[in-house]
């Protein structure tokens, strides 16, 4: 683990990812507690293309990142003619710019990965009146969320002396108190807030599997210990926010380090799916010191990008093979599986339902229950395939396709 001069860290008390209120914002990737839950006012009991109206859309260029929302705007990102990467913030009730930003980064991804294009990624987050951002080419910008102002900016490879990650940086930020969380740098890296200084980076493995990190990292208290679990391409990892200390960790199989979802945890335990590897549950204990993980199952069935929703101690699951699955957590047998569907899903849940964006641009309302499959609705908000993570805030749904978002309500 390398470490660098820095404050003192501070301990962490009521971490501000636990945004339990109502009326918490879409302020980063999966929603206020990044796990793809919402409160608020109750949804539809079914959906079809009347029960959405378009408030309006804007055409913007390609980006896999999902939106968040910054009190009155919506920020989303661009990558423009291959060259440079744009933040836009977006007047919610209009879709009027009420600021931009541009910098030079673009990169291209490996040739196997080309078919999917090379443009940014990472889910910025919102802290305040900060936004955190996400180049391709390993960096972080602090934005004032009200004008764009740039407050600071890390280029990881210049900081840390790592090299440039083949995928670029995929990994959506975390926030947590006066630090921020991030994937880069070859490895797991805390940062000052307030002025972007590094405080430590641990899991450096020196960019091995291409050095890109896929899965965002997910704070939970496991066991009475608070950590964040950090999946990189190659393991799933427990560590201590305040050292970086690495309380467990454990490889996970998957096809060229496709190690893509957030881990899931329920029930003391953590859930994960790879592309080639499968399902796995592991138990935790990190006072454990001889045998802190261990695998608890292990199932055939794949996921790949989607992160799964856990509802009633069911696993929830966009398969490789585009099929949808109920996975139930006690055993690791399936409930049921449905026939394919399109390549990728971004789903978000509120009870016992679940709204499932596909990449063919068609919104899916799903009633979760291990007896079978309950589709209770469909509508299509998207004519482009919709690969970023649909963003819920109240009674709005916000759609990203790769020509543009489009802002939707409830009716």
């Amino acid at each position: 683990m390398l470490l660098l001069p820095a404050a003192a860290a501070l301990s962490v008390a009521k971490p501000l990812w636990a945004a339990t209120a109502a009326d918490a914002p879409w302020h980063q990737w999966r929603g206020p507690n990044r796990d793809g839950f919402v409160a608020g006012a109750a949804w539809p009991d079914g959906l079809d293309q009347s029960r959405l109206e378009r408030l309006w859309r804007v055409d913007l260029g390609p980006s896999y990142s999902g939106p968040v929302v910054a009190g009155d705007l919506v920020i989303v990102t661009e990558t423009r003619d291959a060259k440079t990467e744009h933040v836009r913030a977006l007047d919610r009730a209009t879709g009027q710019e009420r600021w931009h930003v541009e910098w030079e980064g673009a990169m291209s991804v490996p040739f196997f990965a080309a078919s999917n294009g090379s443009w940014i990624r990472s889910t910025p987050c919102v802290d305040g009146d900060r936004v955190y951002v996400a180049g391709m080419r390993d960096m972080l910008v602090c934005l004032e969320a009200a004008t764009g102002k740039e407050l600071w900016r890390v280029d990881f490879m210049k900081a840390l002396e790592s090299p440039l990650p083949a995928f670029g940086f995929v990994s959506s930020p975390l926030v947590i108190d006066d630090h921020v969380y991030v994937q880069a740098g070859s490895g797991f890296v805390k940062l000052e807030k307030a002025t972007g200084n590094v405080v430590w980076r641990t899991l450096d493995d020196g960019g091995g599997m291409m050095g890109s990190a896929f899965s965002s990292p997910y704070p939970a208290t496991i066991g009475g210990v608070f950590q964040i679990l950090v999946q990189t391409r190659e393991q799933l990892a427990g560590i201590d926010p305040e050292n970086g200390t690495v309380l467990w960790k454990t490889p996970v199989e998957a096809f060229r380090g496709m190690n893509i979802v957030t881990p899931t945890v329920h029930d003391g335990h953590v859930f994960t799916t790879s592309y080639g590897g499968g399902s796995f549950l592991f138990a935790v204990d990190a006072a454990n010191t001889q045998k802190p993980v261990e695998q608890v199952w292990r199932n055939k069935i794949q996921g790949y990008m989607s992160t799964p929703i856990v509802i009633g101690g069911h696993a929830y699951v966009h398969l490789r093979n585009q099929r949808f699955a109920c996975l139930d957590l006690a055993t690791g047998k399936e409930a049921w599986i449905t026939k394919p569907f399109g390549r990728y899903w971004s789903m978000v849940a509120q009870g016992d339902r679940i709204l499932a964006l596909d990449e063919t641009g068609e919104v899916r309302l799903i009633r979760a229950t291990p007896q079978q499959f309950e589709l209770l609705g469909e509508a299509k908000v998207a004519a482009e395939e919709s690969w970023a993570h649909l963003a819920i805030e109240g009674q709005e749904l916000y759609v990203r396709d790769l020509e543009g978002l489009s802002a939707y309500r409830w009716k």
